[in-house]
């Protein structure tokens, strides 16, 4: 696995982070050193796969990076007729994860798409991923997202949204602000590498409240929601139709 380091020397200018080349190739790394729970977040993912499939049915990953959740839902699907779809636009990304998914075999067929998650065509479905990806998406288009998902999702099926979340009160928010770069100096990450990336982020990830989450699966239909998983700005949560 390679070690991130994008941002470890000085940048004269930082630009606005992107899933290019660079990124994929230390997104593992990258990932599991800044998003306290990433692992148990996969692994559960694969877990409510499990107790949610449904035969004749779709499952989808909708900003799919390089698998891990399509690989996590690939392992615990049994149900007969089932079929993954695979959601990415970013190239580096889909490329790899064609590679990622290609090393482990399975009876469960995989689609890969390079496309935009907003124009996907959700149908027949017994589980939607969107697994800290809502968040990079303008404001404006997220309310139209998760409605299109409740929609392409069969009775009983389930969303499983996982997001880094902004807190509403100032004080709880900088405190989970804190105790999240803690938890990345305690993976190695040095002061310029916190501020240089928190920098890159600032333009391109707008979180949002967990009551803005609420509240938007409760518009879309969702009969049942709850928060599943947090730990400090980050969490996972499950709503059911």
């Amino acid at each position: 696995m390679q070690k991130d380091a994008i941002f470890a020397e000085p940048l004269a200018q930082v630009q606005d982070f992107r899933f290019d080349d660079q990124v994929a190739d230390v997104f593992p790394d990258m990932i599991q050193r800044s998003v306290p729970g990433y692992a148990t977040i996969i692994q559960t993912i694969g877990k409510l796969t499990s107790r949610f499939q449904q035969s004749d049915s779709h499952y989808y990953d909708l900003g799919c990076s390089l698998g891990a959740a399509t690989l996590a839902m690939r392992r615990n699907i049994s149900a007969a007729n089932s079929r993954i779809i695979a959601v990415d636009n970013s190239t580096a990304m889909v490329e790899r994860c064609e590679r990622h998914l290609q090393a482990f075999r399975s009876d469960v067929p995989v689609e890969v798409k390079l496309a935009d998650i907003r124009q996907q065509v959700i149908e027949n479905a017994a589980v939607v991923v969107i697994n800290f990806t809502l968040q990079f998406l303008p404001k404006e288009d997220r309310d139209a997202l998760i409605n299109k998902v409740y929609q392409g999702l069969k009775p009983g099926a389930v969303l499983i949204l996982s997001e880094k979340l902004i807190n509403a009160d100032s004080i709880a928010n900088e405190l989970l602000i804190e105790l999240h770069h803690d938890f990345k100096r305690a993976n190695g990450y040095s002061e310029l590498e916190i501020s240089q990336k928190r920098s890159a982020l600032e333009n391109v990830m707008k979180p949002d409240t967990l009551q803005e989450h609420q509240q938007r699966l409760q518009q879309a239909g969702f009969s049942s929601q709850t928060l599943w998983f947090q730990c400090f700005n980050f969490c996972s949560m499950l709503a059911i139709k």
